[in-house]
């Protein structure tokens, strides 16, 4: 897919000073369109409006572009409000996919979110969680007590899964991390790297004496007796990088401290 001859452009942006300043000078500059009839959506805010841009435009087919106005720019572009259009043409693509995340409550109930970084599972109460862990039907780990454990997409590898000591996935890897968040038992398991094919299922043992929630990166569900995690290759959701800046050099300078 090219972006190249691009002409409608349409801005998003998070509510903040820097962020509406920059929205309204590239609006004057470059025009506005309502993003259903335009070529590119460009996300002007951190990694936190990205994330939201993502899910927002899923499906949309639409490539998106972000500048960091925002606090935390991983996800985003340098800002400048020169030579935009240019900038989009010779950007190069990254594609991503997403997780689905399929939790069963324990009311039987069944809730259905998709993550662009990570589906976690967390101890509800001050209790330790208990939870099964199967890898595509087959039982890997009978018992893992800790405070979770996480599936992570490569572009959510440098995320949440990073701060807990999850290995960092190169972007075009296939494979998924699986993380434990401050493990108890067993005690020198770190996790695994699965193939991005596989579908995770993670049962609460005992989930009415430690309840448990599920997080596909902002959507919660309470009380889960069960959860499934795969990644929806249907889905591909085309990011937009720079020359030099792309998402595969980022994740390759934070494995060297940059």
């Amino acid at each position: 897919m090219s972006t190249r001859g691009t002409k409608q452009i349409a801005f998003v942006a998070t509510s903040t000073p820097e962020a509406r300043e920059a929205y309204a000078g590239l609006e004057k500059r470059y025009g506005n369109v309502d993003p259903k009839s335009a070529d590119v959506i460009v996300a002007l805010g951190g990694d936190g409006l990205m994330l939201q841009t993502l899910h927002k435009f899923m499906n949309s087919g639409k490539p998106i572009y972000g500048m960091h106005r925002g606090t935390v720019g991983f996800l985003m572009n340098d800002y400048s409000v020169d030579n935009l259009a240019e900038r989009i043409a010779a950007a190069h693509i990254t594609v991503i996919h997403p997780l689905v995340m399929r939790a069963r409550d324990v009311q039987g109930r069944t809730h259905e979110h998709r993550a662009i970084n990570e589906v976690s599972l967390f101890r509800q109460s001050a209790q330790a969680s208990h939870l099964r862990i199967m890898i595509d039907g087959k039982e890997r780990l009978a018992e893992l007590v800790a405070d979770g454990v996480l599936v992570a997409t490569p572009a959510g590898s440098t995320a949440y899964n990073l701060s807990v000591q999850g290995p960092i996935i190169p972007i075009n890897a296939p494979m998924l991390a699986l993380t434990p968040i401050s493990p108890f038992r067993p005690r020198r398991w770190r996790g695994a790297l699965l193939p991005d094919k596989a579908k995770v299922t993670i049962e609460v043992l005992e989930a009415g004496k430690r309840p448990a929630a599920a997080v596909a990166d902002h959507d919660e569900v309470r009380s889960v007796q069960s959860v499934d995690i795969a990644m929806d290759h249907s889905c591909s959701i085309n990011m937009l990088f720079d020359p030099g800046h792309n998402l595969d050099e980022r994740i390759l300078r934070e494995q060297f401290g940059f």
